[in-house]
C-alpha cells in the first residue's frame, strides 16, 4: 500500500511534472484548472493491474525451508563404547547401504564374543549332562523329575547361546574387538558428529551419523494464523529456490501440524516433493505458491496498487476510455499478497499499479 505524506505533496507534484515534461510532448498533454489529463504515451509506461473476480481461489505465497525427508533418513548411534579409529566419510558424501563410516575399537566387542564361547562351552556341558540323565532314568537310578530338570537346564543354554551370538551379530559380529559403524541405508551423509580418537559411550545422546535419501524431500513452511483455514492437506503447491529461479517443483501439502510456535506465530507444514535430480539439498530456502481455497466472496488487486492519504484508500482507475481517474475503495480484507475490496471496485477493473502516488496527487 502506498502512503501520502502532506509534506510531500508539493514535491511530488514537481516531480510529477517533469516526469510528464519528458514524456510527453505539449500537443498530448494539458492542464485545466489544475487537473492533469494523462497521455497514452505515459500510460504505456505504467504497469497496469486487473482486479480479480471473487473465485474463491487465491494464491499464497510462504517461506520455507527444505529438510531431508525424516521418513528416508536413519540416526545412526554407537551401540558400544570405545575409541574412534578411522571416520571415512565426510558431510555430504554418498553412500551405499551396509558401507561402513567408521571403526571403533571397544572391550565391549571382545566381551560379546566372550560370551559366545562361554555360553557354547556350557551348552556342551548341560548335552553331556542330558545324556547322562537319560541312561540313569532308563536304568531306574534318576527320577522322572531329575530328568525333566537337566532337559529344562539345556533349553536354557541353548537360549542363552542364540542370545549371544545375535548380540554379537548386531554389534557387528567382529570377534577381535573392532566394531564397524555401518549405514542402514543408501544415501547422503547429512550430519555426522564424530572424529578420528573420539572417545565413545553406549549411551551418547547425539547420533554419530545421519544418512538420508535425498530422492525425495520436504519443504517445511511458515503460515501465519490469518492464512492457516484457507489451507488444507493435499493442496497442490509451486515450489522455487533462489539457486534456481527458472524452476518450479510441484508438490502436496501432505501435513499442517496443529501447534503454533509461541515467538513467531507461525504454523508449520510440510510439502512433499520428488527430488530425483537431486537438485534441491537441504537447508535452502524455498518460497512455496500455494493456489488456495477462500471463502472470500470480495473481488482483490495487488496491494501495492492501493494508495492511503488522510485515513482513506484510495486507486487510479483506468476506463475503457483509456483514462484515469481517481477512485475511493473500501477495505474488507488484507493477506500478504492480495487486497480484497467490499466496495468501489468490481471484478475486470483496471488500476494503475506504478508511480500512482505522483498521479494520485496531480488528479484528486
Amino acid at each position: 500500500m502506498s502512503y501520502i505524506s502532506s509534506s510531500k505533496k508539493y514535491l511530488y507534484l514537481l516531480a510529477l511534472a517533469g516526469t510528464i515534461a519528458q514524456s510527453c510532448t505539449t500537443t498530448n498533454t494539458t492542464v485545466t484548472d489544475d487537473k492533469f489529463e494523462v497521455t497514452d504515451s505515459l500510460i504505456s509506461k505504467l504497469l497496469i493491474d486487473t482486479v480479480q473476480s471473487p473465485n474463491n481461489r487465491m494464491d499464497l505465497n510462504f517461506s520455507a525451508k527444505i529438510t531431508a525427508n525424516e521418513d528416508l533418513q536413519a540416526s545412526i548411534y554407537p551401540m558400544v563404547s570405545g575409541i574412534v579409529g578411522a571416520v571415512n566419510v565426510k558431510i555430504g558424501d554418498r553412500v551405499s547401504k551396509g558401507q561402513v563410516l567408521a571403526n571403533v575399537s571397544s572391550a565391549e566387542m571382545a566381551g560379546f564374543d566372550k560370551e559366545v564361547i562361554s555360553a557354547d562351552a556350557e551348552l556342551k556341558i548341560a548335552e553331556r549332562a542330558l545324556k547322562q540323565a537319560e541312561e540313569l532314568y532308563k536304568s531306574g537310578l534318576s527320577s522322572a523329575k531329575e530328568l525333566e530338570e537337566v532337559q529344562n537346564d539345556l533349553i536354557i543354554k541353548k537360549a542363552e547361546l542364540q542370545r549371544a551370538k545375535t548380540t554379537l551379530r548386531l554389534n557387528g559380529g567382529n570377534t577381535k574387538g573392532d566394531y564397524k559403524v555401518s549405514s542402514p541405508i543408501a544415501g547422503f551423509v547429512i550430519e555426522k558428529n564424530v572424529n578420528s580418537h573420539m572417545q565413545l559411550r553406549a549411551d551418547n545422546e547425539d547420533a554419530l551419523f545421519k544418512v538420508a535419501d535425498l530422492s525425495n524431500v520436504w519443504a517445511v513452511i511458515n503460515i501465519y494464523e490469518s492464512e492457516f483455514a484457507m489451507l488444507k492437506e493435499g493442496d497442490e503447491v509451486e515450489v522455487s529456490v533462489l539457486s534456481y529461479p527458472e524452476k518450479t517443483y510441484s508438490g502436496k501439502i501432505e501435513r499442517i501440524y496443529n501447534t503454533i510456535d509461541n515467538e513467531s506465530r507461525v504454523i508449520n507444514a510440510r510439502v512433499s516433493i520428488a527430488n530425483k535430480d537431486l537438485s534441491l539439498k537441504p537447508g535452502m530456502m524455498a518460497t512455496v505458491k500455494v493456489a488456495a481455497k477462500s471463502d472470500i466472496k470480495l473481488p482483490s488487486i495487488n496491494p501495492k496498487a492501493v494508495i492511503f492519504d488522510e485515513n482513506k484508500n484510495y486507486v487510479l482507475v483506468l476506463d475503457p476510455k483509456q483514462k484515469i481517474r481517481v477512485q475511493e475503495i473500501e477495505i474488507g480484507r488484507k493477506t500478504a499478497n492480495r487486497t480484497y475490496v467490499s466496495k468501489g471496485l468490481n471484478a475486470g477493473d483496471k488500476v494503475v499499479a506504478s508511480k500512482q502516488v505522483f498521479l494520485f496527487e496531480s488528479l484528486k
